[in-house]
């Protein structure tokens, strides 16, 4: 099996670190109060998505795990393409303007 296809517990760490410097990184740039709630909104869903890729990685659910973390990033990338949320450049964890 290709080792690049093979999902494991540190792939899914990998995955999950990878996101955690998104959500520090990307800092909010909303500033009209419906682009707050939209902020708020779609901060929770990624902090909601990466709670349950921690707990789906506890229980050993790794397909889960990974799915989870994914959708995670996900919404802090859409905060930063709606500009909601700013990426400070970095192209390498978000999907720049």
């Amino acid at each position: 099996m290709n080792p690049d296809q093979t999902l494991t517990v540190e792939r899914v760490k990998h995955y999950l670190s990878i996101t955690e410097k998104a959500r520090d990184k990307a800092t909010p740039l909303a500033s009209t109060p419906e682009q707050k709630l939209m902020l708020k909104t779609l901060l929770s869903m990624a902090d909601d998505y990466a709670h349950d890729a921690q707990y789906f990685l506890k229980q050993g659910e790794l397909i889960r795990a990974f799915g989870a973390i994914n959708y995670a990033h996900a919404w802090i990338d859409a905060g930063v393409k709606l500009r909601l949320l700013d990426g400070h450049g970095d192209d390498v964890l978000f999907t720049l303007p």
